[in-house]
């Protein structure tokens, strides 16, 4: 029995047992080649060829079930992937293949095209986790670092006009939950059934299907901007420039007074710039963790709270504003973040442009060295974002002074912001 949109009225809880059938197209994580390691398939069009707990698109799933219910999508539509094919090759690497490397990603995610090509043909509606193209960048400041002689034009990577060439890549997120559970130190079955309570219950599969390892989450992905050429991201002859950065949409796109996020931003691309046109390779990361990873209302409750407590803004109480609201400090958790540079190739950071003590450890800790550190310089920074900055420094974060101790902070107290 089916409507006429073709799909089967009849539905069949995930959660009851016996649900789920033999998974036709296993996966074994970790393989070094994507035939053996078998495709993700996140698709909800075919039931019986879905290897995977959730659906494609992330948090967009939700958008394209409005749109079928809308009647403006047809629910069995298959993408039609000619030429969609990287504009550069990516991989393999070793660190594709190496046990627990890779846990929130699928590092062939790019390349379902031409892998599984026979099995798109017969139907099979395997779709890309990631995509590369080209692209240019127009930021004003950009611009007027070339008007100030800080960016020269060379007519390849910066053009007459100031614009820049880039590569980029859309990554969406696939996790292992057995990786995951113990890249975290936590057992599976805690893992799953965590992730099932805390969604209210949306992905019953969590908890009933065991054999089903890939979870597709309903969480944005990472966009990667390479500047100069590609294969000297992963030449350790050749030097690379690296800023990860976690998404600010207030500060990103429409500009902050409260928060360092664009000109930060910014530096780290003039960065890169300049190592691109030096001979090496200029990297940038972006993750979708608004609000560290809290959400835009959350950051802006935050923001609130800070600029009315007792004594206005101030250094001292930064971090625990946001823990009152949100109930945790940052909820970003870096521990997944160097998936994507090792999807990469990257054995090395020579210049990493961040002073965040968690993002610099975590890439460490997952055996990417890393030569400099590059703060921001003092006059990107908006006044009233010192308060954050000089509490970050504090709390850990790397700078090449001394930084301020409890005593200065607690002397802050009661300060205006424009005073501080």
């Amino acid at each position: 029995m089916s409507d006429s949109g073709n799909r089967p009225t009849h539905i069949r809880l995930t959660s009851h047992p016996g649900a789920g059938a033999p998974v036709r197209f296993p996966l074994q994580w970790g393989a070094a080649n994507p035939r053996d390691r078998g495709p993700v398939i996140g698709t909800v069009s075919r039931p019986g060829d879905r290897n995977t707990i959730g659906s494609h698109g992330g948090s967009y799933s939700l958008y394209r079930a409005l749109a079928v219910s809308a009647g403006a999508l047809n629910p069995i539509q298959r993408p039609d992937l000619a030429n969609t094919m990287p504009v550069v090759p990516f991989g393999p690497f070793p660190q594709w293949s190496e046990p627990g490397r890779i846990v929130s990603l699928d590092p062939f995610g790019h390349t379902v095209a031409d892998a599984f090509a026979d099995l798109i043909a017969e139907g099979v509606d395997i779709r890309p986790t990631i995509a590369v193209t080209k692209a240019r960048l127009t930021l004003f400041e950009l611009q007027q670092a070339i008007r100030d002689k800080r960016l020269a034009v060379d007519g390849e990577i910066v053009r007459e006009h100031g614009d820049i060439s880039v590569i980029k890549a859309a990554v969406d997120p696939v996790w292992h939950l057995p990786g995951i559970a113990a890249r975290f130190g936590v057992s599976e079955e805690k893992l799953r059934r965590t992730l099932f309570e805390q969604t209210g219950g949306m992905y019953p599969e969590l908890v009933t299907r065991p054999d089903l390892e890939a979870f597709l989450p309903p969480i944005g992905g990472i966009s990667l901007y390479i500047f100069g050429d590609p294969a000297a991201i992963a030449d350790p002859r050749r030097r690379l420039t690296c800023r990860v950065h976690d998404e600010c949409n207030g500060s990103d796109v429409f500009g902050s007074d409260i928060c360092t996020c664009r000109p930060y931003l910014v530096h780290g691309i003039e960065e890169c710039v300049r190592e691109a046109q030096a001979g090496g390779a200029g990297l940038v990361v972006y993750n979708r963790k608004e609000g560290r990873a809290l959400g835009e209302v959350t950051k802006f409750l935050v923001y609130n709270a800070r600029k009315r407590q007792e004594g206005g803004d101030t250094a001292a109480k930064y971090f625990e504003r946001t823990e009152c609201v949100a109930g945790v400090q940052d909820a970003r958790f870096q521990e997944l973040m160097p998936d994507v540079l090792h999807w990469l190739g990257i054995t090395r950071i020579d210049r990493f442009v961040s002073m965040s003590d968690m993002k610099h450890d975590a890439i460490t800790r997952s055996g990417i060295a890393v030569g400099e550190r590059v703060p921001i310089p003092d006059d990107l920074i908006p006044i009233d974002a010192r308060v954050e900055m000089e509490a970050k420094k504090a709390a850990g974060y790397f700078t090449p002074e001394t930084p301020p101790d409890a005593e200065d902070l607690l002397a802050t107290r009661g300060r205006p912001i424009e005073e501080y």
